[in-house]
């Protein structure tokens, strides 16, 4: 059975709902990144509360690159008003420059090469199927609200600033798809259409069969997302399985939280992380969702 397309108001709730859910994921996957299993386990029996620490040692409540990356996109394309791959880049550039707390590898490689070379297209590189472009797919999506079309070409340029591998574009799209689908009422087998499409066509996505990989490359990201994405029933205990298997869980946990925020909506979103998020982050995560989904092809035809 479809669901009912829902009206103006719970599409803007839903939108808010991923971004926060986003910034959440990332604030409590912080503390058990880079740790294993057993070693969270052993260290908070089951990891549920946003406490900061970990290996960056974080304040409760901060965030990483993850959601600093995707309101830098976001505030690109709110100050132009439409998709302005340029000003994007300049974000990027400002925001590393201001020495953030994390920034990866491959982001810091693209980010550079835009500064020195003015290059908005990193060339195509078999070690750049990382998770980097995926974790600041939110603003993406809702920007580009009610056209898929538009979704699958802003998510490849913009991966292409730092990602150029086709696993890296699949994953962007297919998160991309997602948070769209749950936003505008899709259920849960409809979001798992997308995951089938995206396994016929990269069966290397296939996640049935769970091994428990949390790394940052886009296979382990997906699966560890997707496994517990359909195997739970809750927000909040989506993102705590998915952070409770280590790795790279604060980048896990903002892409779960993005798509479960979506789906579940801001109601099923617990009252104590959205209290523990600093408050400059999710005040500003919230209204980027709304005047993102405003300026969104869906907006135009429904603000």
């Amino acid at each position: 059975m479809k669901c009912i397309i829902p009206g103006r108001e719970s599409v803007l709730e839903r939108a808010r709902a991923a971004y926060l859910g986003l910034a959440i994921g990332d604030a409590l996957g912080a503390t058990t990144e880079f740790m294993t299993p057993s070693e969270i386990k052993a260290t908070y029996k089951v990891h549920r509360k946003i406490t900061g620490g970990g290996w960056l040692y974080l304040k409760p409540g901060q965030v990483t690159d993850d959601t600093e990356m995707s309101l830098a996109l976001g505030q690109a394309l709110l100050t132009a008003r439409q998709w302005h791959l340029q000003g994007i880049a300049d974000n990027f550039l400002a925001w590393m420059k201001s020495k953030p707390v994390d920034i990866g590898a491959t982001c810091r490689r693209g980010i550079r090469d835009y500064m020195l070379k003015g290059q908005l297209e990193t060339p195509h590189n078999e070690w750049d199927a990382g998770n980097g472009a995926a974790m600041r797919m939110a603003p993406v999506a809702l920007f580009t609200l009610g056209n898929k079309r538009e979704m699958v070409h802003c998510a490849r340029e913009q991966a292409h600033l730092t990602h150029n591998h086709p696993l890296s574009d699949a994953t962007c799209i297919a998160i991309g798809e997602m948070v769209q689908k749950a936003i505008l009422g899709g259920d849960r087998f409809e979001l798992h259409e997308i995951t089938r499409n995206l396994v016929a066509e990269y069966g290397t996505f296939r996640f049935h069969n769970y091994r428990g990989n949390a790394t940052a490359y886009v296979v382990d990201t997906l699966q560890t997302v997707f496994h517990h994405l359909f195997t739970t029933g809750s927000f909040e205990e989506c993102l705590i399985g998915v952070v409770n298997q280590g790795g790279d869980a604060d980048t896990t946990g903002a892409i779960a939280g993005m798509i479960a925020g979506a789906f579940y909506g801001l109601d099923a979103i617990p009252a104590r992380w959205v209290r523990k998020l600093k408050r400059e982050v999710r005040e500003e995560v919230e209204s980027q969702a709304v005047q993102l989904v405003k300026l969104s092809p869906w907006g135009a035809l429904h603000t």
